[in-house]
């Protein structure tokens, strides 16, 4: 699904919000260095960069190295070129659920587009519908091994079944659409 060989997959990634600085990078492996959790990227942060410079869209877009950046911008704080490779990553994971890469070994992507469905619903996190529906999508079976966990949290009311919509919510449409707007213009 939508898995073609780029002509140029550093313009695509560098035309990205977050793919800015892909091609400023030297490879001096400091973002490799002080990410905490390198050692269970698929393929190092200094790595991914190198092959999408070397155009290897397929290996970058279906790997679950990005999907493993934890967001602390340890990499980010310390690029001597401000690659920003936290945001770099972020991109590369938008353009892998963008052109339907499922990557090795993680659902994180599964988690990922429930998190944007719940936000888009409600304007903030429905943790139990969010959950719910990594868990259809997933395993359901496993869902079932979460039953005590999930009726202890209903029945303390810290786990609501459904958020309340926020103020604005209309407002917040108006905001998706003009970003799918933007996004689609790139």
């Amino acid at each position: 699904m939508g898995k073609t060989q780029s002509m140029n997959f550093v313009k695509e990634v560098s035309q990205v919000l977050g793919g800015e600085g892909v091609n400023l990078c030297m490879q001096c492996g400091t973002c490799t260095a002080s990410c905490p959790s390198a050692h269970i990227w698929e393929y190092t942060p200094s790595e991914i960069i190198a092959m999408v410079r070397a155009e290897m869209r397929d290996e970058v877009l279906s790997s679950s190295s990005m999907w493993c950046c934890l967001s602390c911008y340890s990499c980010t704080v310390r690029c001597p070129r401000d690659v920003e490779p936290t945001n770099l990553f972020h991109a590369l994971e938008s353009l892998a659920v963008k052109h339907g890469y499922k990557p090795k070994n993680t659902s994180t992507p599964v988690m990922y587009k429930n998190f944007v469905k719940s936000i888009k619903k409600n304007g903030r996190v429905s943790e139990f519908q969010m959950m719910m529906g990594y868990y259809m999508s997933t395993n359901p079976f496993a869902a079932l091994g979460m039953i005590s966990v999930a009726w202890n949290l209903l029945s303390h009311g810290r786990m609501p079944l459904s958020a309340k919509k926020i103020k604005g919510k209309k407002d917040l449409d108006k905001i998706i659409k003009k970003l799918n707007e933007v996004r689609g213009a790139q």
